[in-house]
This record gives structure tokens, C-alpha cells and sequence, in this order.
């Protein structure tokens, strides 16, 4: 029997136990959405999946089938073992968060990732760190130009798409939903929508 798909509503996040060896697919079912992602070592949660960390590890700037991607303490904590997108993820772009969408104009509440990791985290009875780390952006599409540019675009990801990870320790991953309607970057629609995920035991 396969393992169960659970669901992340729009706009909302999850936290995730995963045991060292268990494997995480991470779905998109409409290709527009993008999923910030975390990876942190319980029970402190001091080591965390590090964006700055992996791209000194890979020597680029986004993983491939195949790469580990480490924490802050150089360490593996999972690896990419399948990308059925067009594999374009972001690992430079900060959570958003209540200040962000005032800077874009939103008055009053936003839902955000800042937020959705904070919560995500409480509701299994975990205390979040006292600093965010940077996500992974899992399906964003944020290109960059030879003099160094950056954009929000949609996402080329096609409904249904995935990616696989295994956690090679002990793993709290958070996923979030990312509320994103001001940008593009979840679809030229400016609609969030859910995102979905699956885990087999290693």
C-alpha cells in the first residue's frame, strides 16, 4: 500500500517529523505553487538546513538529483533524489513575512512564511530558534541576470511535479504554503493554493 498524500491548505504551513532514512516527496499539484522549506535537527533545532552552507557545498546555486544538501554545521541532512520540474528552485530569497508585504503595499495582516514556520512549529509542541533561517524555496522561480538582477517570475513547474528527499538524520522539515499574491510567484493568477506531501519510512 502506498504511503497516505497529506495536505498543506493554501497559505499555511506544516511541520514534518521525519526519521533518519525516511523519504519526502514534496508536490505541487497545480505547478504554481511554491513551497519554503526547512530542515532542522530536533530536539534544539540549533543545526538547520543552511541555503549559504549548500551553495558553498554544490559550488551552484540550486541542487540536482543526487546532491546533499547540508546544515549549518557542513553536515548532510538530505539528499535530492528526484526532481520530476524542470528543477528550478530558489535558495537566495528570505521567507516572507509581515514586514515584506508592507514594503508592498498590504495593510493590515498578511499571511506569511515567517508566520506559517512559527506556527507550524508550535503545534508539535516545539520552540521555534530565535533567528529564521533561510528556506529552500522549493518550485520558485526567481532568475537572475549577467549583471546580477533579480525577478519574480512564475514558476515553469507543471501540476503534479515533485521532488524527492531523504533524510539522512533525524529531521523536523517545515513546509509552507507560501501566501504570495502580490508577485507572481505563485502563477500569474495571484492565487495561492495548496500543496501536498508523502512520506515513506527508509
Amino acid at each position: 500500500m502506498s504511503a497516505p498524500v497529506h495536505v498543506v491548505p493554501a497559505r499555511s504551513g506544516r511541520a514534518v517529523r521525519l526519521a533518519a532514512g525516511a523519504v519526502l516527496d514534496v508536490i505541487t499539484p497545480t505547478g504554481d505553487q511554491v513551497v519554503d522549506t526547512w530542515a532542522l535537527c530536533p530536539p534544539d533545532l540549533d543545526e538547520h538546513l543552511s541555503m549559504e552552507h549548500t551553495r558553498t557545498a554544490l559550488g551552484r546555486l540550486s541542487a540536482r538529483p543526487g546532491d546533499a544538501l547540508v546544515s549549518n554545521r557542513r553536515r548532510p541532512l538530505l539528499t535530492l533524489l528526484e526532481d520530476t520540474s524542470p528543477g528550478v528552485h530558489d535558495t537566495l530569497i528570505a521567507a516572507c513575512d509581515a514586514e515584506r508585504y508592507r514594503l508592498l503595499g498590504c495593510v493590515g495582516h498578511h499571511d506569511n512564511c515567517h508566520d506559517n514556520f512559527h506556527r507550524a512549529l508550535r503545534e508539535i509542541d516545539l520552540a521555534p530558534p530565535s533567528a529564521l533561517p533561510a528556506p529552500l524555496n522549493l518550485f520558485m522561480n526567481v532568475p537572475w541576470s549577467q549583471d546580477g538582477e533579480l525577478s519574480f517570475e512564475a514558476p515553469p513547474a507543471r501540476p503534479g511535479d515533485h521532488v524527492r528527499f531523504r533524510a539522512e538524520v533525524d529531521l523536523v522539515v517545515v513546509l509552507s504554503a507560501c501566501p504570495q499574491d502580490v508577485l507572481p510567484v505563485n502563477g500569474r493568477q495571484l492565487t495561492p493554493t495548496e500543496v501536498h506531501y508523502r512520506v515513506t519510512a527508509g
